[in-house]
């Protein structure tokens, strides 16, 4: 029991100083990216320097991905937590010091996860970005579409799709399961944790990348409301309180955009 203990302040001890210190790399990195600015662009909007790679694609993308992880993990370690640590309960195992492993493992698959996502979203946003400088009309457009596809975003939180997504992404830590000791085991899971967490938080992400995948604002928001949905009672609530929410913000920036 002490050995569980010491475990557990241990594992609580690590996540705080991985969360402190992603967040104030997020923040350093994001103020970096302010003070250089963006491009005006046609429809009264700027546009990001992140999308905005250059000649050297290579070291746009590795620099991107970099910002991404870290940014997704300062996101998402309030929420992950608590998953890892009922992952930690159900782990069937006499060598407790092999549990901390299986959690890192566990952890790694679930970051992997959004890593793939980051790696899919980066040429994705620059090919997007190069054809509204391309396409002055499609420029014009965006800030529209922005508006959009953030009410679309914010309706998809009062969907059967998300109700269930979330009640699977609130059941995934296996926390009423037997998990074995097993390497194998503790990567699938985190990528399940993974799956899970990025089908549930498809929308909220996506308004994320939409409104300004550097700003802090947002991103406060966003982890705010993934953290409340997942954590708090009442679940499927309050999504639908942060669609409505998204919604009625989405409904405003047409009407900016229009009028």
């Amino acid at each position: 029991m002490a050995f569980e203990r010491t475990s557990h302040q241990a594992f609580f001890g690590v996540s705080a100083l991985l969360f402190a210190a992603c967040t104030v790399v997020t923040i350093v990195w994001c103020a970096s990216m302010s003070a250089m600015g963006g491009m005006p662009m046609p429809g009264g909007w700027t546009m990001s320097m992140t999308w905005m790679p250059g000649q050297d694609w290579s070291d746009a993308a590795l620099s991107f991905l970099g910002m991404w992880i870290v940014m997704m993990m300062a996101m998402m370690m309030p929420s992950l937590v608590p998953m890892l640590l009922r992952y930690r309960q159900a782990i069937v195992t006499k060598r407790y010091g092999r549990v901390g492993w299986l959690t890192v493992l566990a952890g790694a698959g679930y970051f992997f996860v959004w890593i793939v996502f980051g790696i899919a979203v980066f040429p994705l946003g620059v090919a997007l970005a190069k054809a509204e400088m391309q396409l002055p009309g499609l420029s014009r457009s965006v800030p529209v579409a922005v508006g959009v596809v953030v009410f679309i975003a914010g309706m998809l939180q009062f969907t059967g799709w998300k109700a269930q997504q979330l009640a699977c992404c609130r059941q995934a830590a296996g926390c009423r399961n037997v998990l074995p000791d097993s390497i194998g085991r503790a990567w699938l899971q985190g990528l399940r944790f993974g799956l899970h967490c990025s089908q549930c938080c498809f929308g909220l992400i996506i308004i994320l990348l939409v409104i300004g995948v550097m700003d802090l604002r947002m991103m406060a928001f966003v982890a705010a409301a993934i953290t409340a949905e997942r954590l708090t009672p009442a679940g499927v609530p309050v999504a639908q309180a942060i669609g409505a929410l998204a919604a009625g913000a989405g409904l405003f920036l047409i009407a900016r955009a229009v009028f």
